[in-house]
């Protein structure tokens, strides 16, 4: 049981560690995305230097980092005690992600990674708080505040659409926290009106 927890952990945390926005910088235009925009490791400065397919497919592959993990913890953990492997699973997924071993532990803010595996373990409660995000963005072109609120409102959601479920709020919890933390800076910027708005064009 201890081997394949760990083998489960390290996986997961492999996945998550997977630098795409690195990668997509690196390979399409030569550039280190740490450098550029906004610098961070993540799919909206991607979209931003980059350009919209490499911003959207580092999106959707960040996503993954968060499904795959969960998923493959279901074919592969014990059955006792399943729903705190893919937990521990998705974690450690979003953990890859905002400390990856391949950038000296420095990575991005776990968003999109979160997201996907939040799909896996509460999608109802996801898909509402997804809703959120895309209505604030489309209100006020800052992707760090639907990000904020919409992770603000899942552990509500959680807690009223998965009863009983009390593992899953508190790590919901923990993850809301962790995306408020990485957006320390983007709380000040937007305090101070200086937050950059998202656009589809390449800078």
């Amino acid at each position: 049981m201890f081997l394949n927890a760990f083998l489960i952990l390290g996986i997961s945390y492999l996945s998550g560690a997977i630098p795409t926005a690195f990668l997509a910088g690196k390979l399409l235009k030569g550039i280190d995305i740490r450098q550029v925009g906004s610098g961070n490791i993540g799919a909206t400065n991607v979209f931003r230097s980059v350009g919209k397919i490499a911003g959207a497919s580092v999106l959707i592959i960040d996503i993954l980092k968060g499904v795959i993990p969960v998923l493959l913890t279901s074919h592969f953990a014990p059955q006792s005690g399943m729903e705190i492997y893919k937990i521990l699973a998705g974690l450690a997924a979003i953990c890859g992600h905002n400390w990856t071993i391949f950038l000296n532990f420095k990575g991005g803010k776990g968003v999109a990674t979160s997201a996907g595996v939040l799909l896996t373990l509460a999608p109802t409660a996801t898909f509402i708080a997804f809703a959120l995000f895309v209505l604030i963005v489309a209100i006020t072109r800052y992707i760090s505040a639907g990000s904020i609120l919409a992770a603000s409102l899942l552990p509500p959601l959680v807690w009223y659409l998965n009863p009983g479920q009390t593992e899953l709020f508190y790590f919901v919890l923990v993850i809301a926290i962790l995306i408020a933390l990485k957006h320390l800076p983007n709380i000040k910027r937007l305090l101070k009106h200086e937050e950059h708005k998202f656009s589809f064009r390449k800078n």
